[in-house]
């Protein structure tokens, strides 16, 4: 919707938020979360809620991604929707 308003393509917006939030998804998912999975062992529960940190920090990555974009649009357009 921000990129409508703002005169700019939708799907490229889409594309490249898709994009920030499954590189960050997978890199945080290798690097950090294999090897702290194994330290749970049994306990559901913590393995649970320390298998969320890729999509947290995915999240993250997206708002991030979404800012940038507003932040690179020219200043004549619409006001940005922080």
């Amino acid at each position: 919707m921000t990129a409508k308003k703002h005169g700019q393509s939708p799907i490229k917006w889409v594309i490249i938020g898709l994009m920030g939030y499954w590189i960050a998804w997978w890199a945080i998912k290798l690097t950090i979360l294999a090897p702290i999975v194994g330290l749970f062992g049994k306990n559901f529960t913590m393995v649970f809620i320390v298998t969320q940190i890729p999509a947290l920090c995915a999240m993250a990555a997206a708002y991030l991604v979404r800012k940038k974009l507003l932040a690179d649009l020219p200043p004549n357009s619409e006001q940005n929707l922080k």
